[in-house]
Parts: C-alpha cells; sequence; structure tokens
C-alpha cells in the first residue's frame, strides 16, 4: 500500500509537470516549426502513405536493405535529398477534437511510470536525497534510452531532445520529492 500511494503521488506531480512543461514553459514547443503549405503536404502525402503509420522520406524497401547494390543506388540517389520523418493517420488527430483521451493514456502512462519508480525507490539505500537523486537518475536513463536514440537514428532536432530532457529529468526529480517523501514518512533514516 505504502508503494501504490508513493506511485500515485510521484504520477500525480510528473503528470502536472508535464502539463506546465508542454503548456506554460516552451519545453513543450522546441524543435516544432510551422509547415507553409500544410494542404499540398498532406494532399501529397495521401498519395504516398498507404495507411496509419510512421513514413520516413526518401526510403527504400526494407527488404533490399541486404541487396548491397540496391543499397548504394539509393545513397547515390538520395544522399543530398531532403529528409522527413512523418507520422501519418489518415482519419486526422484525435487530440484536435478532444485532448481528454490522450490525457488519460498519459495520466496512466505516467502513474505505471511512477509505480516502477517507487517500487526501485522503495528499494533504494533510505534516505530523501539518496532517493530523490534515483529518481532524477531514472529520468536521465529515459531520456538516454528513448530520446537521444530518436535524436541519432531519426533525426530529432537538438533543441526537441534537449528539451526532453529536461522534462524527464525535472518531471522524476520533482516526482522523486514526492514519493521520497512518502516512503520516508515515520521513518527515520539517514539524508
Amino acid at each position: 500500500m505504502r508503494i501504490l500511494v508513493a506511485g500515485i503521488i510521484g504520477g500525480i506531480i510528473v503528470f502536472v509537470w508535464g502539463a506546465v512543461a508542454h503548456m506554460a514553459l516552451p519545453i513543450g514547443e522546441a524543435g516544432f516549426r510551422h509547415p507553409a503549405q500544410q494542404d499540398a503536404v498532406l494532399g501529397a502525402l495521401s498519395q504516398s502513405a498507404q495507411g496509419d503509420g510512421v513514413y520516413m522520406y526518401p526510403s527504400m524497401e526494407f527488404e533490399k536493405y541486404g541487396d548491397p547494390v540496391a543499397r548504394e543506388s539509393f545513397i547515390a540517389q538520395n544522399a543530398s535529398k531532403p529528409y522527413a520523418l512523418v507520422i501519418y493517420r489518415p482519419g486526422g488527430n484525435p487530440s484536435i477534437r478532444s485532448m481528454a483521451p490522450s490525457l488519460v493514456k498519459q495520466f496512466a502512462s505516467v502513474f505505471l511510470a511512477a509505480l516502477l519508480a517507487a517500487w526501485i525507490l522503495a528499494s533504494a539505500p533510505p534516505g530523501f536525497g539518496r532517493r530523490v537523486a534515483v529518481s532524477a537518475a531514472l529520468g536521465l536513463f529515459a531520456w538516454l534510452a528513448v530520446n537521444v536514440p530518436y535524436w541519432n537514428w531519426y533525426l530529432f532536432p537538438l533543441d526537441l531532445t534537449l528539451a526532453a530532457l529536461a522534462e524527464q529529468v525535472i518531471g522524476w526529480l520533482l516526482g522523486g520529492v514526492g514519493i521520497a517523501w512518502w516512503l520516508g514518512r515515520g521513518r527515520r533514516s539517514p539524508a
């Protein structure tokens, strides 16, 4: 029960931090640009994309990656072309109509992560400061494991990647404060 309550507290804190980071601070906008000629681009995408998915432009068929001749030809034809990674949904973005389902999924995700963090922090050496540091390290771990590969392999913008670093580390530092506070209640332990 102690870990469950700590997870709820941490989840609420990290969820609220995420809302502040995305709605009140420029962290949520980092790396995003307003595109020109949106209707023309979306029309072209509707002719190119074949349903929901992530599309990389330019790209070649996955089964040809093992063919060195096809690969070298692709590189020669496309090395200097622009690059785009597109998340395509022909049915539109449901968050435009209502953010409620996305917010519910986000809270559920953050709550499960906070529950896991609470379990880890309960297993960590006692002490408020140590537990908060471990929680912040979990945020750094998440960033290194997810966002850095997206920057490296899919060329996510550096400002988006660094903003994600701030969001994750600050969020889990704050969440760790709540979790460590709850876990340490009524127990005397060294700082």
